[in-house]
């Protein structure tokens, strides 16, 4: 298959891209900017195709679509902010207007098929230590309520147009390139570069938090699937260790670090606020098309501490 990709420079888009192309398939990334690590697989495979351009611009996505004549999108292009309203504008303008504009390009295409990776920002507070897609969706924050405005959008579509748009929500996805320091990549590294990393709180925060491996494996899964009965799943690892959980283990997997977190909650940002979060039930996506998260955190945390160990997210070699 041909699968465009957008956002396909980002963290989730690259790793798909790649895994797309390591499995016969012909990712086309579409991003504003094409990193390193994709520039040098795509050198390396034809089933590579990186494109830059806007998804805020309607005559470059519908450009796009007619030059690549994709069988079906994953569309992870989407602004991540959750700073408050004076990021609001933007959210919107890149998450929805460019949503907008790949669903119409879609339609004009004749392309059915399109997976929105949505996130676990769209239930708001979680109502319970673990929650499935029945879920009230209460989103607090801009990027949030977008994801739900683009829910909401391709079903709108999938009865003006029929449209299939499948949402997968996922939560807090880490792993090598991952461009936020944020939990848990400021511990992994501060333990493995030997440096001191202590939060004076944030410990008894506890969110599903997804390796990367986990998180492409559900989306090629929900990808092949012919017919879904639901167009919502979660993709995550099914479990919510508490933050000082996540430190205890990093400990034990790099002995002699110095990393702690103190109790209380997590403010992203140093300042914002979390909502109540916890574990995403993943049995619907297994029931219907067998995705089964293969590492819990701790697992995980070993696997991005050796690539970490390996090639440092591709800037230097550690010992």
């Amino acid at each position: 298959m041909r699968i465009l990709v957008t956002g396909g420079g980002g963290f989730l888009g690259a790793a798909l891209s790649t895994a797309l192309a390591a499995r016969g398939d012909t990712a086309i990334a579409f991003d504003l900017r094409i990193p390193e690590h994709l520039a040098i697989a795509a050198a390396s495979t034809p089933h590579i195709v990186t494109r830059t351009g806007d998804i805020t611009d309607d005559a470059a996505v519908a450009a796009l679509f007619d030059a690549e004549k994709p069988d079906a999108v994953i569309h992870c292009a989407a602004v991540v902010s959750i700073k408050g309203e004076e990021t609001a504008r933007e959210v919107f303008r890149i998450n929805f207007d460019g949503a907008i504009n790949v669903f119409r390009g879609m339609t004009k295409a004749g392309i059915k098929r399109v997976l929105h990776i949505s996130s676990e920002e769209a239930y708001g507070a979680f109502a319970s230590d673990i929650i499935d897609e029945t879920h009230p969706l209460n989103p607090l924050y801009a990027y949030g309520i977008s994801k739900v405005a683009v829910e909401q959008l391709g079903r709108t579509y999938s009865v003006t147009d029929a449209l299939e748009c499948i949402n997968l929500r996922t939560s807090w996805v880490y792993g090598p390139n991952l461009p936020r320091l944020r939990v848990p990549r400021d511990f992994v590294e501060a333990a493995v570069d030997g440096r001191p990393h202590h939060l004076a709180s944030g410990g008894d925060t506890r969110v599903d938090q997804t390796w990367i491996d986990d998180f492409v494996d559900g989306v090629l899964l929900c990808l092949d699937h012919e017919n879904h009965p639901y167009d919502v799943y979660n993709i995550a690892s099914g479990t919510a260790p508490s933050f000082t959980e996540m430190v205890e283990y990093i400990r034990e997997l790099v002995p002699g670090c110095d990393i702690s977190i103190g109790p209380g909650a997590y403010q992203r940002e140093g300042t914002v606020k979390m909502p109540r979060k916890g574990a995403l039930d993943c049995s619907r996506a297994e029931k219907v098309f067998g995705y089964i998260p293969k590492y819990d955190l701790k697992a995980g945390l070993a696997a991005y501490i050796e690539s970490y160990r390996r090639a440092d997210n591709g800037q230097r070699e550690i010992g």
